[in-house]
Parts: structure tokens; sequence; C-alpha cells
């Protein structure tokens, strides 16, 4: 089934029953950015992966508050409003946005403190990361990708960056071993061990601490930043596939086999792309052993290198997909302002723009 008949049924059901429906309804005729609001949370559907914990069900908030608050977080990505408290003073100001969240009433808006809990409860429970995963699985799983683009964008962080911790290495004894003489074998390198580990698994041991980054920019300048690195996989029309938030010390080749792993859990494709970062004999292996044709960029490593073939070259250049996603990210989705602390909250924020720039593009792609 092509991509568009899967959204086809439900955006024709929301122009022409729930617009209408929700203008009888609501006090003021529905702008345009409502409407995109209201289409994106028909096809996000956040309340029904809304975490609900025997512990809580009686003593925390209605099930119908909780689903309402992260709707207003998928309305805050989507309207762009940087701080908690401007959503809240939009849903107690404009009753078209407060009653397509959930809150009937100005009395219903619960207090800032509220959803600052309730963030930190989304943020345990990973709540983005699973809207996300339901939303690849949903529209791309039954897709062919063509190429997968792989990249990473500095995310400022709000916190000071933690203290290294210096660990004691043991000195090797030089020179050959003494008869008898039984020495440990050397640890394998991370990207060795990924190889044999689960993309969770290696995701789960990668340093997530906010800390100092380093980079060169598209200029050649090196730019430096406090915070995190947020890694992303897209395919061909931007549609975010996969994304892995990390320390903003890690390097990028770091995170590409766990990443690629994640990735191929959910979707089916044919080329890796990937920049200079990535190079690496253990990528490149990777990717050939998943059943993907790898196209990165050589690093010269202060050594002459033969130029990409021709056909590479072309296919090399959709990786500009990935890089349009880090910039809208980053322009139009939170991802430049971010106003939260600790990597779980830092993830939730930045997953709730990577869900709303999911759904846009899926509307995009297919004409709606």
């Amino acid at each position: 089934m092509k991509l568009r008949n899967k959204v086809s049924w439900l955006m024709e059901a929301v122009q022409q029953s729930l617009f209408p429906h929700l203008d009888e309804c609501l006090p003021l005729p529905l702008t345009e950015p409502e409407k995109i609001l209201v289409k994106i949370l028909e096809l996000v559907q956040i309340e029904t992966h809304v975490p609900v914990s025997a512990s809580r069900q009686w003593l925390g908030r209605p099930i119908k508050e909780r689903e309402a608050l992260a709707r207003a977080f998928i309305a805050k990505a989507v309207l762009r409003y940087q701080h908690t408290c401007s959503l809240r003073n939009a849903l107690l100001s404009t009753p078209n946005v407060r009653m397509i969240c959930g809150f009937n009433k100005r009395q219903d808006v619960p207090s800032e403190s509220t959803f600052s809990r309730a963030f930190a409860e989304y943020a345990k429970a990973n709540l983005g990361t699973v809207v996300h995963d339901a939303l690849v699985r949903e529209y791309l799983s039954s897709e062919l990708i063509g190429h997968v683009s792989r990249d990473s964008t500095a995310i400022n962080g709000r916190e000071k960056p933690a203290k290294k911790i210096k660990t004691l290495k043991i000195a090797k004894k030089k020179g050959r071993p003494a008869k008898g003489e039984k020495r440990p074998p050397a640890e394998p390198k991370r990207l060795e061990a990924q190889r044999t580990q689960a993309a969770e698994e290696a995701i789960a041991q990668l340093p997530k601490a906010c800390d100092r980054g380093v980079k060169k920019n598209a200029k050649g300048f090196t730019e430096t930043w406090n915070g995190f690195k947020l890694h992303l996989d897209t395919n061909d029309c931007g549609l975010p596939l996969s994304a892995v938030l990390t320390s903003a010390s890690v390097h990028d080749s770091q995170v590409a086999i766990p990443l690629m792993k994640l990735t191929d859990s959910k979707v089916t494709s044919c080329y890796d792309l990937m920049d200079a970062a990535y190079d690496a004999a253990q990528i490149w292996e990777q990717s050939r052993s998943l059943g993907h044709v790898p196209i990165i960029d050589r690093n010269s490593r202060g050594k002459d290198i033969a130029p990409m073939a021709p056909h590479e070259a072309v296919r090399y250049n959709e990786r500009t997909a990935v890089e349009r996603s880090n910039g809208r990210l980053k322009d139009e989705l939170g991802a430049r302002c971010v106003q939260v602390r600790g990597p779980e909250k830092v993830m939730l924020h930045l997953m709730f723009g990577v869900i709303v720039l999911f759904a846009d593009q899926l509307l995009k792609v297919t004409g709606y």
C-alpha cells in the first residue's frame, strides 16, 4: 500500500467530518495553524501512548487530563512556544487551542508546576521515543527506503558540564611475555563491541551527561558548546526514522552502529549515507552485514584518497535530507532553545520536535 493511501483515509475524515464539527463546537473559526495542529494531533494520537502506572492510577491526576497535557506539549512544538508558561498562557487565552488539546474550560488548565511534573513523568516513561517508533512502524515499515541519511547536530544545554571522572590506567608491561606468563586480553574497542551488542544495549552504554563538545563547522572554523548531541536517521523525504541523544563529546562514529541496527529493526532500506566522520572499517562492515550499501565520504587522515565514483557521488547528495531535518528541528521545532535539564528531559523535549517533524513532513509528502 502506498504511503499516501495510508494517510488519505484519516485526512479525508478530518477535513470532511472533523473540521465542520469543530467549526460548530468551537467559539471561533479555525485558523490555518490550528488546522495544522488538529491534523498533526490526529495523525500522532499521542493520547493512546500516555503511560498509566498502577500506583498512580487513582492517586495521580485523571487520565483525561494527562492525555490533554500530552496533546498540549505537541501543540507547544507545532505553535512554536519556547516556554511552558507561554504554552499555558495560550491555553488560557485561546479557546480553540485549549479545546483542541482537551481542556474544556479555563479552570481545567492546570498550573505550570503540574505541566512540569507531567513532563518529568513522560520523560521517565520515554514517551517521545515510544510515540515516534509507533509512527515509523505504522507508516514506513512496509515501505522500501532508498537512502538512510545519518548525521548529528549540536544541542546547547542549560546545565553545567559534568566533571570528567579520571580513571587510573594500569601500565602494561613492555616487551614479549615471559615463558608461562599469561596476560589478560586487551579490551575490545567500542566499535568492535557494538558489532555483537543489541542496539538498546549499545545505546545504554553511551555517555549522556551534559559536557563540552568541539567540532569544525562547514567553513572550517572550530566551534565549542556545552550540552548534547542529537544523532538522527532520516529517509529521502526527510522523515526521521531514529534518534539518539548523547553527550556533546561523543564522536559521531560511536553512535553509527547502534543507530544503524535501530533503524534496520523498523524499516527496510538499501543505502547508508554518512559523512567522513563515520569512515571506520567496523561501520562499513556493519552496513554490509545488514544487507545495505554503505556510501561514506572518505576521511583522508592526511593521505591522498580516491574520489567517490560518479554514481556514488550522486546518491551521496541525498544526504542533505538529514541536514534539512536538523535545520528544521533547530529553527522551527525548539531544538535550539532547550529549557529543561537532564538527558531524559532533554531527549523528550527534542522528541516532541521529532514527532511533529515526522507528522508535518508526512502531510507534505502526501499532499495534505
